[in-house]
């Protein structure tokens, strides 16, 4: 195969993926209850959390600092913060296990009101399933962005979006858009002024 076909075959398959979930009513519909849950959580005064793995993970940094620092236009800094930082990750990782990364410090630093947005393309990521595990034991609201079949987060998270897709590349490709909506969807209803 050449290059320019690896182009092709690989816009089209991303396209693809983008068609096949805006055309489920039902796919829209867990969207805008992700951002009504984002709301009112900002609203409310909670925070927000995130986390994953790789590059779920920079998924995860880059869906909090959009609302700490700013998505479109100048707005005060909104409570978010992607678990996982580095000392933290190999102290835990070190003295409880890699499973544990995301739990404890969520358990340190979450509160009952929050939400936590966990992403995975597997859905079977075990660090984030403690996370939502103990997220449940503490009131903590919970959204998963997923792949595949939605593995075991589908069942334990409250709301699930699961993208339609086998590979982690379109998986992750419809997460940063589902991220980049919800932030702006946010914004408009907190920040009118900004549109």
């Amino acid at each position: 195969m050449d290059i320019k076909s690896v182009w092709q075959d690989s816009l089209g398959d991303s396209l693809s993926a983008i068609n096949k979930f805006t055309e489920s009513p039902e796919q829209i519909e867990k969207c805008v209850k992700f951002s009504e849950m984002l709301v009112s959580t900002i609203r409310e005064g909670g925070n927000l959390f995130s986390c994953g793995n790789g590059g779920s993970h920079c998924d995860a940094m880059h869906f909090a600092e959009e609302f700490t620092g700013r998505y479109r236009k100048n707005r005060r800094p909104i409570g978010a913060l992607a678990l996982g930082n580095p000392s933290h990750v190999t102290c835990v990782s070190n003295d409880y296990g890699f499973e544990h990364i995301f739990s404890r410090e969520l358990g340190g630093l979450g509160r009952k009101g929050d939400l936590l947005i966990g992403l995975s393309t597997s859905g079977n990521s075990q660090n984030v399933i403690n996370a939502f595990t103990l997220a449940k034991e503490m009131e903590i609201k919970t959204v998963a962005l997923l792949g595949r079949n939605g593995g075991k987060l589908k069942e334990l998270a409250d709301l699930a979006i699961v993208i339609p897709a086998e590979t982690s590349d379109r998986i992750q490709e419809m997460h940063i858009k589902i991220i980049h909506i919800a932030i702006e969807a946010v914004e408009r209803k907190i920040f009118p002024e900004n549109y």
